[in-house]
């Protein structure tokens, strides 16, 4: 077997084939940070005003419809000092509409005016909700830039979380997409938010939702409540797993695909994790979610889904009493790489799983035949995969397994990657065919096997890994040739090792005489 020491913090603990099942890892990070797919970290909020004020109207009203400049913020920093709150609010729009610019928005010059301290204080406006809404939106949008800190530093956390019990829903809002936009930043502001109290408030207008842009918001942002790494204590999100399990039938896609990434974060990692995203009931949601036309939600789901293979047997056995294997085939046929490069991690790890689990696996129809036909002609970084579900069956299953394998066509796409450059893949390569050649020999199959291997020019890859400059592939090059391809060697050396001719001193070499006499050659 592949050497497991490097790859050990990738792969499931405390089990046999512990060495087998990977957890996500650095080979696989590029998905983790695929903006398209994932959704960004945090969001700019440049919508129109809908905000519907209960407010008495103040005396002499702003303009509303008014357009600001930078030339302005002179006059903003002024009003926003006001004790007149007609000239307050519209001054803190003002500013607002500033940082809601589509392009380059001025939030440097904002922060130059020394007006942030204000805008933080007037979150606690109870006599004005208008003028927090204003406050919180413009902080919004500082808060989607790299000036997060700033907000943080200058003690914004504790009033937004507090406003998201207030009693109008857009309030509400704007602080979940304020606090969302924050937690995004990094891992220290999000257990902040989480140490404020900022999740329980967070889940009960997910419960509760005035509006369907509100459920929106509070969902995405409590993704980023559950985001990074390293992650948040478990104890102290799992509350929203229950929600979050809610949140998968819901009829927006929206809403369900920033659940489904919650909880692909919160399954990747321990067994404990797992445990409570199982615990939760989201396997059999995310199942039927691998169904849904966009891969929009089939990335998330089969995400999380992947996360919770790499646990325990038990918790893996859950995602196939799901029904995983019987949606299989449509996601390796997936015209998406990503999602084809998910399916085939996924079920590696299920072929680390136990004998019964590798059964089930080969019994699902179309479902080892397509991994196989991705490991022969699928891109780079899913034949990668698909070649660990490959070796996982073939190094831990049985030989009946081992025989659904060469009878599907594993052999030469295997033996076509012992000529790659990644020597990690040439590696698993090798140990699947030591393997299966290791289980026909003890079936009396191996001449055959071996012939098929030949066939593929798998023998002559395996020579020239004599050479690879990689010590271990050489190492592992040289054990499966002495061990079932050494008798091919020692004919091949009897052949061409000359032999003196008894009676004549001629020499042989390896050619049959002619009949009647004896070919020899005289120097």
């Amino acid at each position: 077997m592949v050497q497991t020491c490097e790859r050990k913090k990738d792969f499931k603990k405390g089990i046999d084939t512990g060495d087998s099942r990977r957890r996500r890892g650095e080979t696989t990070v590029s998905l983790r940070k695929a903006k398209k797919e994932e959704g960004l970290a945090k969001r700019r909020n440049v919508r129109v005003n809908n905000f519907v004020s209960e407010d008495p109207q103040p005396q002499g009203g702003g303009n509303s419809k008014k357009t600001y400049t930078i030339s302005d913020i002179p006059a903003l920093r002024t009003g926003i000092q006001s004790s007149d709150l007609a000239v307050l609010i519209e001054s803190t729009r003002g500013f607002r509409r500033l940082l809601s610019v589509e392009t380059n928005p001025p939030v440097q010059d904002v922060l130059a005016a020394g007006v942030l301290d204000t805008l933080i204080s007037l979150l606690g406006r109870t006599d004005s909700s208008e003028l927090q809404f204003e406050a919180a939106w413009a902080l919004t949008n500082i808060a989607s830039t790299e000036h997060t800190a700033v907000v943080v530093e200058h003690g914004a956390v504790p009033g937004l979380v507090a406003l998201l019990t207030h009693a109008k829903g857009d309030l509400r809002e704007q602080s979940a997409w304020c606090l969302g936009n924050i937690a995004g930043d990094c891992t220290e502001f999000r257990d902040m938010i989480l140490q404020a109290g900022g999740l329980n408030p967070l889940l009960m207008n997910i419960a509760q939702p005035e509006s369907l842009t509100l459920l929106r918001n509070v969902t995405w942002a409590l993704s980023n409540f559950c985001r990074g790494k390293p992650q948040p204590d478990l104890e102290t999100v799992r509350p929203a797993i229950p929600a979050l399990a809610s949140l998968l039938t819901h009829t927006d896609q929206e809403t369900v695909v920033d659940a489904c990434w919650a909880l692909s974060y919160l399954s990747d990692g321990e067994d404990d994790r797992i445990q409570a995203c199982v615990d939760g009931g989201v396997v059999p949601h995310l199942v039927n979610l691998l169904s849904n036309p966009s891969s929009q939600v089939i990335t998330p789901a089969l995400r999380t889904l992947g996360n919770i293979v790499t646990g325990n047997d038990v918790q893996t056995q859950s995602v196939i009493d799901a029904g995983i294997l019987a949606v299989s085939p449509a996601l390796l046929s997936n015209a998406k790489k990503t999602i084809r490069k998910e399916a085939c991690w996924m079920l590696s790890n299920i072929a680390a799983g136990t004998a019964p689990q590798i059964s089930a696996l080969l019994a699902a129809p179309n479902v080892i035949g397509h991994a196989i036909g991705q490991l022969a002609q699928g891109e780079w970084d899913v034949r990668k995969e698909a070649c660990w579900v490959v070796s996982n069956v073939a190094t831990g299953g049985t030989w009946e397994h081992a025989r659904v394998l060469v009878d599907q066509g594993c052999l030469e796409p295997i033996c076509d990657l012992l000529g790659v450059s990644d020597s990690k893949i040439i590696l698993v390569a090798l140990d699947a065919l030591e393997a299966l050649l290791r289980k026909a020999d003890a079936h009396d199959q191996a001449v055959e096997w071996v012939t098929l291997v030949d066939e593929a020019d798998g023998i002559e890859k395996i020579e020239a890994l004599q050479e690879h400059e990689h010590e271990e592939v050489y190492e592992k090059a040289v054990a499966v040739l002495e061990e079932f391809f050494a008798a091919e060697d020692e004919e091949e050396d009897e052949n061409l090792a000359p032999n003196a001719a008894a009676g004549d001193g001629g020499f042989q070499f390896g050619v049959a005489p002619p009949a009647g006499g004896q070919l020899s050659f005289a120097f």
